[in-house]
């Protein structure tokens, strides 16, 4: 997932939000919002907010 998260092309500094839109317009048309796969978006919005929190954490950890 973190070469997911790296193809959103989103701030570090960006709020959740904005991941969260970002993320939104990787997942194909037709799979936004049928029922069946909203266990599945729900799981990639996840990964993508854990990916961004990392990267968050890094950039503070080492001052970049």
């Amino acid at each position: 997932m973190q070469g997911a998260y790296d193809r959103l092309r989103v701030h570090v500094f960006a709020s959740w939000r904005d991941v969260v839109r970002a993320a939104n317009t990787r997942i194909a048309r037709k799979h936004r919002r049928g029922a069946a796969m909203r266990e599945a978006r729900k799981r990639f919005y996840r990964e993508m907010l854990g990916c961004h929190q990392r990267h968050q954490e890094l950039v503070l950890t080492f001052r970049l």
